[in-house]
């Protein structure tokens, strides 16, 4: 595979770094994955007018945590975190930077961002050192209880503005444990929902932990790459939901790339979607056989992602790459807080 034709030009000011209100007003292309190429131009508030009564829309219900950190060493040094994941309770896989300052044994006091005075009984200690400055952090004190009071939100780089958590989280969200916003979901007010119900499309929820490496370019041979490991949650009316739309020949359409990636990961041949949790590395990319969904949902990614890969596998390379050279085009808004593109 050939990273290079997953590039495409973006003039800087289409990167959004701000969500447009109300959330639905986004713009909307409408791709199609069969006959000639043709594109639809809406805005996400027309959703309900290209499903139909027993579309099944799958969302990711996790909550954005602030999950970015500052600590203070003994020696007075500074040391930014980014929490990754809670591997145990108590015990998170971190980033910390630079990674140098964080060693074996180091012993970390969490600092108000306020006025970056150690919070009392608020620690954490390196008791592992991994690969790609990853740290295994074990805290002392109630680190959920304080995150609001010690965390920030860990926007994408490409975000200059200061966001709050709230816009950087979807209506739904309800299981805190991701670090990036599953993006797709931004666009959906409680009316919209309540639109969709009103026309017939079935509703469910799964849970998938977005970590840091949704950002990570893929680089080099795309078969080295290795995705860092996001936890999932599946309940039962989600996976029944999906195996008994597929069995109806009704349609599947994820909201957003970690919906398709969780999925995708608890499919098992001859039993369908199979409810419960588990981890997933699952890197999407030409050429995939989809086995879950038959439409999907989502945003305008950035070059050589495992994000945009997906969509080419679900799309078509051909297809995705004059999706997104007529989105420029016509000035759509890209990455986290832009515009969407619906495939149907």
């Amino acid at each position: 595979m050939s990273l290079e034709v997953y590039d495409y030009p973006l003039p800087p000011e289409l990167i959004a770094q701000e969500g447009v209100e109300p959330r639905d007003a986004a713009r909307m292309l409408v791709v199609y994955r069969e006959g000639p190429f043709r594109a639809e131009h809406r805005r996400v508030w027309d959703l309900p007018a290209y499903l139909r009564p027993g579309d099944l829309l799958v969302f990711n219900e996790s909550k954005v945590i602030p999950a970015r950190l500052l600590a203070q060493r003994p020696t007075g040094g500074k040391v930014e975190i980014l929490l990754v994941r809670e591997r145990a309770p108590g015990l998170w896989e971190a980033l910390a930077g630079p990674a140098r300052k964080a060693p074996l044994g180091t012993r970390l006091a969490l600092l108000s961002p306020r006025d970056l005075r150690p919070v009392p009984g608020l620690e954490a200690e390196v008791v592992g050192v991994e690969t790609g400055g990853v740290r295994l952090l074990r805290f002392q004190g109630d680190l959920l209880g304080h995150l609001e009071e010690v965390g920030e939100v860990p926007l994408p780089p490409y975000i200059k503005a200061k966001i709050p958590l709230e816009r950087y989280q979807t209506v739904y969200a309800r299981h805190p444990g991701s670090v990036a916003a599953p993006t797709a979901g931004l666009h959906f007010t409680p009316e919209l929902l309540k639109r969709l119900r009103e026309v017939g499309v079935e509703l469910r929820y799964l849970s998938l932990h977005v970590g840091p490496g949704t950002f990570r370019p893929v680089k080099g041979d795309p078969e080295a790459h290795a995705m860092h490991a996001e936890a999932y949650e599946i309940p039962e009316e989600t996976a029944l939901a999906v195996n008994r739309a597929r069995a109806e020949g009704r349609r599947v359409v994820a909201v957003g790339t970690t919906v398709v990636r969780a999925l995708e990961s608890a499919f098992r041949e001859g039993e369908g979607v199979v409810p419960g949790g588990g981890e997933t590395r699952l890197f999407i990319r030409p050429p995939y056989a989809f086995r879950t969904i038959d439409a999907l949902f989502t945003n305008f990614h950035l070059p050589r992602s495992t994000l945009l890969l997906l969509v080419a596998a679900f799309l078509g390379q051909e297809r995705t790459l004059e999706a997104y050279r007529l989105a420029v085009a016509e000035r759509y808004r890209f990455y986290s807080l832009g515009d969407a593109m619906l495939i149907l």
